[in-house]
C-alpha cells in the first residue's frame, strides 16, 4: 500500500471557541449534504448545524446535480456509494461545470479505504475524505475550516469589489471634473467652431413681409444653399426653391408666430445645384420695449444628415423586427416542415412503384424543399442562422447559378461564365455564397437601367506566403458593364446602411453582409470600378487542400456504404411528439431499434434503464433544465460509448455545436442516413 502525505489541513477546537467578527459571521454559508441514506443525512445535519449555516440536504444524485444548478455552496459533503450514481461520476460532473468547478468537495464512506480508491477520489476533485462511522469533532472542524475559507474569500471579494466602486467614482467625480475644466476654457472656441463647422446660419427678418427677405449675418449659408446673403436678401428666392408640398404647412406656421412668439419649421428646400435638402427654420420674434412686434430672429440648420439616420435607424428596426420574428418562429416552422416532408419521404418509399404517384410526391416534396430554403434564407438575412460549411464543386454549382441569374435578372441583362480547368473545391455555406452572388449580381443589374452584360469568372490563383507552401485562393469575379462608382462612393460601399439608391429602394445592407460572410468564411473581397465603364467585385475563398471526392464531406449512403440499423438501439429526444414519431419511423425503416424521450431529464432516465445504446438522436432546444447541447456533454462523460447526433431548425447565438454532428431540420430520411454514416465508425471504434 503506498503512503500518501497528510492533508495540509488543521483541526481547530469546536465553533464555540473560535473567535469570530460580526461582518464575519454575517456572511451566510451553504452546505449540500448528499446520501442515499435519509438516517445518515439527519446525523450529518445534526452534527453540524450551526448559526449562519445553511445545510442543504440531498438523497439522490440527481437531485444533488439539481441543487449545484440553481445554488451556489461553500462546501459539498458527498457519499461514495450511491445507486444508479457514484460519488465519483457526481464529483465528475460538478467539476465539468463552471458554477460549481471551484467548490471543495468531500467524499464521506465507509468503504473503499485502499490507496486506489483514495486515489481515485482525488482524481474526481475531492479534496478531503471522511470515513465512516463519522466522528462528529473531526466532521465539524473539517466543515468549519472550509466554511471559514469560503467566508474569509467572499468577504476579501465583497471588500475589492468595494475598493474597486469607490476607485471607479473617484476616477468618474476626477473626469467629470477635469472636462468641465476643459469645456470652461473652450466655450468660445466651440461656440465658434460650431458656427463655422456645423450647417447653421443665423439671420434676421422683418416681421410682416410677404416675400420674407432673409438677412443671413454671415457666408456660411452660401457653403450649405449655394446661394450668397445677398441673394436671400433680395426677396422671393425662398419661397421659390420651397418644395410646393411644404409650402402651405410652412406658411401657416409663419402666421403663427405673432401669437406664439417662436415657432419651428421643417420642409424641403432645393439648393443651388438642384439637391433638395430638409431644413429645420427656427424662429423668435423680438418685441421692442412698448411691446410691438419689432423684427424676427431666425436659425437655418440644414437637418438633412439627421434625416438619413433616422431613416437608417428605420432600416434597422425593421431589420430586428425580421430577425426577431424570424428567430422565433424558425423552430416551429422547420418542425412542421419536418413532420411535412418525413411524412412525404416515408410515404414515397412505402407506395410501389407508381410513375404517376411518385411525380405528384416529388412536387410536393419540392414545394416542401423550397419552403425550407426560404426559412434559412430568413435565418440568414437576420444572421441567426451559422454557417454550415461544406464542400462546393464549382464544375456543378456555377451552371445552376447562371441559369438562375438569367432568370433573375431578366432579359436585358447577358450572363457569361468563364471557368478555368481544375478549380479545387472551397469549403463554404452553400446557400449563403449563392446569396452573396446573387446579391452582387442584383447590384450590377441596378447599375445597368437600360441593360448590359454580366461576366462572371471562376479561376485559381497561388498567394505566395512569406513563410511556408503557397496557399491556393479560388477567385469569382462579377463584373459589370454599368455606370461604374467615383472614388467617394467607392471608399463606403462596404459601410453598414450606406445606399447610393434613392429611399425606400434598398436597405444599404447588401454589400455589408456579404463582405461579413466573405471574412467570416476565411476569404477577401475586393472591388475595381471606373465611372461609366463598369465595376468588378472579386470574391477570394481558401481552396479546399484534402482529398475530396464530392460534395458531401463524409460518406453518402449508396448500395455499397447503406446505413443498416439492425442490431443497435438510437433514442430519439423531441419535445414535439409528431416529430418525434417521424424521426422513429424514419429510423426503423433503416432497421434500427428505437426508444424514444421527451426531454433531457427524460433522456437520462431512459439511459439509465437501457445500457446497450448506440446511439443519442436528440434535438438541441427542448424545454426543461437540459438542452440537447448539454445532454450531449453528459452523455460523453458518462457513457463514451455512445455516439451524439443532434439536430435543430434554429441555432441560437450564444449555442455552439460545433462539437457534435449536426443534421439541420427540416431532413429527409436520405440527408438522416448520410448523418448516421458519418458518425457509425466512430462508435463502432468506441465499442472495439
Amino acid at each position: 500500500m503506498m503512503n500518501y502525505p497528510p492533508l495540509p489541513l488543521s483541526f481547530p477546537e469546536p465553533a464555540d471557541d473560535l473567535p469570530a467578527e460580526a461582518e464575519h459571521r454575517a456572511i451566510r454559508a451553504k452546505i449540500l449534504i448528499v446520501d442515499d441514506d435519509r438516517r445518515n443525512l439527519l446525523a450529518a445535519s445534526e452534527v453540524l448545524d450551526q448559526p449562519g449555516l445553511e445545510l442543504v440536504l440531498a438523497d439522490t444524485p440527481e437531485e444533488a446535480l439539481r441543487r449545484t444548478l440553481r445554488e451556489d455552496f461553500a462546501l459539498i459533503l458527498l457519499d461514495v456509494q450511491m445507486p444508479r450514481m457514484d460519488g465519483y461520476e457526481v464529483a465528475a460532473l460538478v467539476r465539468s461545470r463552471p458554477r460549481t468547478s471551484r467548490v471543495p468537495i468531500v467524499f464521506l464512506t465507509a468503504h473503499n479505504k485502499d490507496d486506489i480508491h483514495i486515489f481515485r477520489g482525488y482524481s474526481a476533485g475531492a479534496v478531503d475524505y471522511v470515513f465512516k462511522p463519522i466522528q462528529p469533532l473531526v466532521l465539524k472542524s473539517k466543515v468549519d475550516i472550509f466554511v471559514d475559507l469560503y467566508r474569509k474569500t467572499e468577504e476579501i471579494k465583497g471588500k475589492a469589489a468595494a475598493e474597486k466602486r469607490l476607485l471607479l467614482e473617484n476616477l468618474r467625480v476626477r473626469g467629470e471634473k477635469l472636462e468641465a475644466e476643459r469645456a470652461l476654457r473652450r466655450q468660445e472656441e466651440h461656440q465658434s467652431a460650431v458656427l463655422r463647422g456645423l450647417p447653421i446660419a443665423l439671420y434676421t427678418a422683418s416681421v410682416g413681409e410677404a416675400d420674407r427677405r432673409l438677412n443671413f449675418t454671415s457666408d456660411s449659408i452660401a457653403r450649405i444653399t449655394g446661394f450668397s446673403r445677398e441673394a436671400f436678401a433680395a426677396g422671393e428666392l425662398w419661397q421659390s426653391r420651397l418644395n410646393p408640398e411644404d409650402r402651405d404647412r410652412a406658411l401657416a406656421a409663419l402666421d403663427t408666430i405673432g401669437e406664439n412668439g417662436t415657432v419651428a419649421i421643417e420642409y424641403r428646400w432645393r439648393n443651388a445645384d438642384g439637391e433638395e435638402r430638409h431644413i429645420l427654420d427656427q424662429i423668435v420674434q423680438n418685441r421692442s420695449e412698448d411691446g410691438v412686434p419689432a423684427e424676427l430672429f431666425g436659425v437655418w440648420f440644414d437637418v438633412t444628415d439627421r434625416k438619413e439616420l433616422e431613416l437608417s435607424l428605420l432600416h434597422a428596426s425593421k431589420l430586428e423586427a425580421v430577425g426577431r420574428l424570424t428567430g422565433g418562429i424558425a423552430h416551429d416552422f422547420n418542425n412542421m416542415l419536418g413532420i411535412v416532408i418525413g411524412n412525404l419521404d416515408l410515404l414515397q418509399r412505402a407506395l410501389p412503384p407508381d410513375e404517376k404517384v411518385s411525380r405528384r410526391i416529388e412536387h410536393a416534396l419540392d414545394g416542401a424543399q423550397r419552403c425550407a430554403e426560404l426559412t434559412s434564407r430568413l435565418l440568414t438575412f437576420s444572421r441567426r442562422s451559422p454557417l454550415q460549411p461544406r464542400l462546393l464543386e464549382f464544375a456543378s454549382f456555377m451552371p445552376g447559378l447562371v441559369k438562375l441569374l438569367e432568370r433573375t435578372l431578366g432579359e436585358r441583362v447577358s450572363v457569361t461564365l468563364t471557368m478555368d480547368e481544375g478549380i479545387p473545391p472551397v469549403r463554404v455555406d452553400h446557400a449563403q455564397l449563392e446569396a452573396a452572388l446573387i446579391n452582387l449580381a442584383v447590384n450590377a443589374r441596378d447599375a445597368m437601367p437600360e441593360g448590359g452584360r454580366l461576366d462572371l469568372s471562376v479561376r485559381g490563383t497561388e498567394d505566395a506566403a512569406s513563410e511556408g507552401a503557397p496557399i491556393r485562393f479560388v477567385e469569382i469575379a462579377v463584373t459589370d458593364t454599368g455606370t461604374g462608382m467615383p472614388p467617394s462612393v467607392l471608399a463606403r460601399v462596404f459601410e453598414p446602411f450606406f445606399t447610393t439608391k434613392e429611399a425606400g429602394k434598398g436597405t444599404g445592407l447588401g454589400l455589408s453582409m456579404v463582405y461579413g460572410f466573405v471574412q467570416q468564411s476565411g476569404g477577401t473581397i475586393a472591388i475595381d470600378s471606373v465611372p461609366d465603364q463598369g465595376t468588378t467585385i472579386t470574391v477570394a475563398l481558401p481552396a479546399f487542400v484534402g482529398e475530396a471526392t464530392g460534395l458531401s464531406d463524409g460518406p453518402a449512403p449508396s448500395a455499397g456504404n447503406a446505413v443498416t440499423g439492425e442490431g443497435k438501439i438510437v433514442l430519439v429526444v423531441e419535445d414535439d411528439a409528431d416529430v418525434r414519431q417521424i424521426a422513429i419511423s424514419a429510423l426503423e425503416s433503416l432497421a434500427f431499434r428505437v426508444i424514444d424521450a421527451k426531454d433531457g431529464e427524460d433522456a437520462l432516465r431512459t439511459l439509465e434503464a437501457n445500457p446497450d445504446v448506440h446511439l443519442v438522436f436528440s434535438d438541441v432546444n427542448m424545454p426543461g433544465a437540459i438542452t440537447g447541447l448539454e445532454l450531449g456533454r453528459i452523455v460523453r462523460v458518462r457513457w463514451p460509448a455512445v455516439s451524439v447526433l443532434l439536430t435543430s431548425g434554429y441555432l441560437r447565438e450564444d449555442q455552439d455545436p460545433s462539437e457534435f454532428d449536426i443534421l439541420q431540420k427540416p431532413y429527409r430520411t436520405s440527408d438522416l442516413e448520410a448523418a448516421l454514416s458519418k458518425i457509425a465508425p466512430s462508435r463502432e471504434r468506441c465499442a472495439h
